[in-house]
């Protein structure tokens, strides 16, 4: 009813029905979804983007929308004037200050929003770059509605996410009634409570109750996801008091929150059941890298008051008889998390199905056994890159209803928590035998998703898997063959995703016990309807023909080493999966036309990645216009493009958010204007062995001010000394940097104290010697060519940097 009522002519209307325009701008983001939106009249539009009740889960998706409509009823030749033009009045209506740094940051290219864009980004970033006086001036400049979030008494989400410029004074003001002018009293409150915590004063010292927050009692999610500058613990008091209902808080990257305050979280907010808490993963997986040497922990100091006492070994919990509701826990990447603090929540939560561990390394087998003991409802376990092993297993396979020596040897294992287990991801964990692993798959008869990538995993334990629900299947880089695979693939006719690349087995069982038969790809073709597929060794353009009945809907493809599709089987990829989102290949033999074929017909391709192929690409592969495309890999296939094939690669790729170029030796400096102005909003930025793109120093790319991520090596000698330290102050949401001493111009680089990091998380510097080799034919007699030696990491926690020396490249 209500889309026939958008679908309405207004001719020459002006004044709508108020009911109607209320309506429609409390579900604006419903309205906006529609297939029909376009055909609103822009006096409706208009109208509802001015109505007070507007509810929109974030300024992006108003934006986005507004971007969109006019996008839809703007001829490409009719670009919007400077002045006199009635569709500009709408874009004033976005509140620019409040969008997400990378959102803003790649509309410097719209035609319709680029000098908002301009505007927007310079805001953003000297709001996350204020202090809190300057802070104080910005807020006490009078009018705040330009700061004001969409905040109303229907809003259900509030997306604050990857907004560096949110803070916690700017979230408080939205808590506040609303008035275009604070009172004094209220502004110096607000002013010193930023002193306070950029002093990282003790929190439990403030008193709350002196600000008058608003209750908006139908919000029930909160995301505030990459927001460096928001002071979490702090912010829960008011998330407490305004939003009862909050269910669901997304927290990741946020490395200033102590997990040593969860429990408090917990408390704040009762009817918390979903927290995500996630951190970058560190690159230091002890089974992972070969550690040469490490050092000790350089501690936080988190408190400057004088009666502050810092006890950096306080459990993350102050337990007590208040159980929480928590039903699904993310912890991923969090190494300030230990044993006691899994020990505690296990206390706590005892509602818990689904709980995410991936890459705690600080804590133990038996830290994480204990958690599995206790918390009977686990459907859900993701600890892959820990210490899971022999403890665990026997925690799962034990009987929850028996907790004696007896119930391991039952013959009935109905009552143990494997045979619940709905998501097992236990990849990389080395402390797992052989027989462990067996006795565990053999009790998970009900698991949907079993991740056992890089475990002692072999043909005996796929033969004990006896479930009919796999939907996803993950047993890349272990010994299992092509009969074993099969075995699991015929019971599960479910099965969506098979990620098998890395198994040499494959390969082996092929050629030596069934000739040319891929047995394998025939039973997936025969049984399953796939939207992700990664394989290697053994995979060829004739697997890739009986494959073809079960990826007709495939999303994800990556071919690895050992494949080999060849260029014939490549160009019937986007045949056989015309909904390829995306597609990834390594030691691939690839060719201009195959990647032109590629990108002119799978018109939904988001994800490209060309890496270490055999042939050669040019320019000629990117002629054609991709505008779905958002992540792009080439590395090692292009090493003769020039700077004005980049620019060729800008202008059709425009919409790229990550970039990836290895061995592209014939680019120079002037590629960083390129790079800065062809994709203003990139996230990740990894340039290696690019020719002398740096060797007059890092210029122009300190403009892609969206960067979480940055990978710069053997690019030319020319970065200052104090780089990482002015990377982070001019890009407010980097978390990640890895460098080589060989582009060094003064030979080293300044590592940053804990005041100066601002946001990162993950330092990697690596370290190359010099090989001598004989040229007889140079007048020089000799030169040297880096050989990489080893890397230097360092990693932030909330409460700590720890730093190591490896001997792989990371």
């Amino acid at each position: 009813m209500v889309e026939r009522m958008i679908n309405m002519e207004y001719h020459a209307a002006i004044d709508f029905i108020p009911q109607l325009t209320g309506y429609l701008a409390r579900n604006f983001i419903w309205m906006a979804s529609c297939d029909s939106f376009h055909n609103v009249p822009f006096e409706l539009l208009l109208s509802c983007v001015k109505q007070p009740c507007l509810t929109v889960d974030s300024e992006k998706h108003l934006c986005d929308a507004i971007l969109l409509w006019l996008a839809a009823n703007t001829n490409p030749s009719d670009r919007l004037s400077s002045t006199g033009d009635a569709r500009l009045e709408i874009l004033t209506e976005i509140r620019t200050s409040l969008l997400s740094l990378p959102f803003a940051a790649g509309k410097r290219r719209c035609p319709f929003f680029s000098k908002f864009a301009e505007r927007s980004v310079v805001a953003i970033c000297s709001l996350a770059a204020s202090r809190s006086f300057i802070l104080a001036d910005i807020l006490g400049g009078g009018d705040c509605n330009q700061l004001r979030i969409h905040l109303t008494e229907y809003t259900k989400i509030l997306d604050l996410s990857v907004c560096p410029q949110i803070n916690l004074p700017l979230l408080l003001l939205n808590m506040l009634p609303s008035s275009n002018n604070l009172d004094k009293l209220l502004m110096k409150k607000l002013n010193q409570l930023s002193l306070k915590l950029e002093r990282h004063m003790d929190i439990s010292r403030i008193s709350w109750e002196t600000f008058p927050v608003l209750t908006f009692e139908a919000v029930q999610v909160v995301d505030v996801s990459n927001c460096p500058m928001l002071h979490l613990e702090a912010a829960l008091e008011f998330f407490s008091k305004s939003f009862p209902s909050l269910t669901t808080l997304k927290a990741a990257y946020i490395l200033t929150f102590r997990t040593m305050k969860l429990y408090q979280m917990l408390q704040r907010c009762p009817l918390l059941s979903d927290i995500d808490l996630t951190v970058d993963s560190t690159p230091v997986i002890p089974a992972k890298v070969s550690v040469i040497s490490s050092f000790p922990a350089v501690m936080l100091q988190i408190s400057t008051s004088p009666n502050d006492e810092i006890r950096p070994d306080v459990p993350a919990f102050h337990f007590s008889r208040q159980l929480s509701n928590i039903t699904k826990l993310i912890l991923e990447g969090r190494t300030d998390i230990y044993d006691s603090d899994l020990q505690n929540i296990a206390e706590c939560c005892p509602s818990l199905c689904c709980i995410n561990l991936n890459a705690c390394t600080s804590i133990t087998d038996s830290g994480i056994s204990i958690l599995l003991l206790k918390c009977v409802e686990l459907h859900s376990i993701f600890a892959c890159d820990t210490s899971f092993g022999h403890n665990c297993v026997l925690s799962l396979c034990r009987n929850i209803s028996r907790l004696d020596a007896v119930a391991m040897k039952m013959a009935d294992n109905t009552n143990s928590l494997a045979y619940k287990l709905q998501i097992l991801h236990i990849g990389g964990c080395k402390g797992i035998n052989e027989t462990s692993l067996l006795e565990l798959i053999s009790q998970t008869q009900r698991i949907r998703s079993l991740c056992l990538r890089e475990t002692q995993l072999v043909d005996n334990c796929l033969y004990k898997f006896s479930g009919s629900s796999l939907e996803m299947l993950d047993v890349s880089d272990t010994k299992v063959s092509c009969h074993a695979v099969g075995h699991v693939v015929r019971g599960n006719p479910l099965l969506k995703c098979l990620i098998a690349r890395g198994c040499r087995h494959l390969l082996q069982e092929e050629n030596d016990i069934l000739g040319n038969s891929p047995v394998l790809y025939y039973e997936l073709g025969k049984s399953c309807n796939l939207e992700e597929i990664s394989l290697g060794w053994g995979f060829s353009f004739f697997s890739l023909e009986a494959l073809r009945p079960a990826i007709k809907m495939l999303r994800t493809f990556i071919v690895g080493l050992g494949g080999t599709l060849g260029e014939d089987g490549l160009k019937l990829v986007p045949t056989f999966c015309p909904w390829l989102e995306t597609l990834i290949l390594y030691f691939q033999v690839v060719s201009d036309s195959v990647v032109r074929n590629i990108l002119e017909t799978l018109k939904n391709l988001q994800v490209l990645a060309l890496c270490y192929c055999f042939g050669e690409i040019s320019s000629l592969s990117f002629q054609s216009s991709a505008p779905c495309l958002r992540k792009l890999k080439l590395e090692r296939v292009s090493t003769q493009m020039t700077n004005d094939d980049l620019l060729i690669l800008s202008r059709n790729c425009m919409n790229l958010t990550e970039l990836s170029l290895v061995g592209c030796k014939r680019l120079n400096s002037e590629s960083q204007d390129t790079i800065s102005n062809g994709w203003p909003g990139l996230i990740s930025l990894h340039l290696e062995d690019c020719g002398e793109v740096t060797a007059p120093g890092v210029t122009s790319l300190m403009n892609c001010q969206a960067l979480e991520d940055l990978l710069l090596r053997h690019n030319g000698l020319g970065i200052d000394r104090n780089f990482i330290i002015r990377a982070t102050s001019r890009m407010p949401l980097l978390r990640k940097v890895a460098i080589d001493v060989c582009d060094a111009k003064d030979g080293d680089f300044d590592l940053p104290d804990f005041p100066d990091r601002n946001f990162l998380r993950i330092v990697k510097i690596a370290r190359c010697n010099l090989k001598r080799r004989t040229l007889g034919s140079t007048k020089s007699g000799t030169c040297t060519t880096p050989v990489h030696a080893e890397t230097l990491i360092l990693t932030w926690d909330s409460r700590k940097l720890s730093r190591a020396v490896v001997k792989e490249r990371l």
